[in-house]
């Protein structure tokens, strides 16, 4: 019996991380079922990943349309056993799962919770309010509530189940569906992708210039194999790319370790990272609102106190 629904993460037949994270969470409410939306073949693919993550049964929701709609497919599939099983619903705070499960509430008739940071076995979250200055404990009403959990707020914990794949019939595409045309690899280099990776090394306005990125943050970021992030004063001066931008107008990330490199602490970025397990900040203004959150800080000049944390570290690998 399925007592709680995940949607499944993956890209080119492998897990996300956040999928993991997802199934783990979802253990408060028993037997997982994982829901895999894609072309014919996928739910096969991942089948052995997903049992050794813990999901008991594998809702294979697969057409050949499913990899050209953008949301239908997984709001048909989620909307549908949800109806029919009655069990909460978690998915991914993603732009994309966030679409999702609004949509998936509306038709089940249930409440949304967006961004929780954990969810116990009485159906109740962590969210995080008002960018981030206040937790709240919160619900949703309806036999399906609906949950977005924020990456990386759990730490997965493989554990073995069964496995047991189940076809689902996704519907044909209504008039209104969204049709997918192209595809366009992104361009992350070799980086962990932002809202997936255990260790973020950030800049901001005191980096002083994109040249400051490459001299300064990525060599920090790149010894320490975490990916690289970006305040919103960086971005709106061109610093660095947007879609590296942390915060509530940018990526929301929760890693073991975030390093924040003259990042002032706005709070619109502490809104996105706070919920870091570590947080490690550098800036030469003592008075700056980062240290009100950080673990550990360095009050000092960023171009000579992550230089030298950068060569530390080469020299201990």
């Amino acid at each position: 019996m399925t007592n709680v629904l995940v949607l499944v993460d993956h890209v080119e037949g492998e897990l996300k991380n956040t999928t993991q994270e997802l199934i783990t969470a979802a253990r408060v409410f028993g037997s997982v079922g994982a829901v895999v939306v894609g072309a014919p073949g996928t739910a096969e693919k991942l089948q052995s990943s997903l049992a050794a993550a813990g999901a008991e049964t594998i809702y294979a929701a697969e057409s050949d349309q499913a990899d050209s709609l953008l949301v239908t497919p997984s709001v048909d599939a989620l909307s549908g056993l949800a109806a029919h099983l009655q069990v909460p619903v978690l998915v991914t705070a993603t732009a994309t799962g966030n679409e999702v499960a609004g949509r998936t509430g509306a038709r089940v008739a249930s409440g949304v919770v967006y961004d929780a940071s954990s969810i116990d076995a009485d159906r109740n979250a962590q969210v995080a309010i008002f960018g981030g200055e206040y937790t709240v404990t919160t619900s949703a009403a309806g036999a399906s509530p609906v949950f977005t959990l924020r990456p990386g707020a759990v730490d997965p914990e493989p554990q073995a189940a069964a496995g047991n794949v189940q076809a689902v019939e996704l519907p044909a595409a209504g008039p209104t569906a969204v049709t997918i045309t192209s595809f366009a690899a992104a361009e992350g280099g070799d980086r962990p992708e932002l809202t997936e990776a255990k260790i973020v090394v950030s800049g901001g306005r005191g980096v002083a210039g994109a040249e400051g990125f490459s001299t300064v943050v990525e060599p920090l970021a790149d010894v320490l194999g975490a990916a690289v992030g970006a305040s919103r004063a960086a971005v709106d001066a061109e610093y660095y790319p947007g879609k590296f931008q942390v915060g509530q107008t940018g990526s929301t990330v929760s890693p073991n370790l975030y390093i924040a490199l003259g990042i002032s602490g706005a709070i619109q970025h502490k809104a996105g990272m706070q919920t870091s397990k570590t947080i490690v900040a550098v800036n030469k203004d003592e008075e700056a609102s980062i240290f009100e959150i950080a673990d550990f800080g360095v009050v000092g000049d960023l171009f000579k106190v992550a230089p030298q944390a950068t060569d530390e570290l080469k020299a201990r690998k």
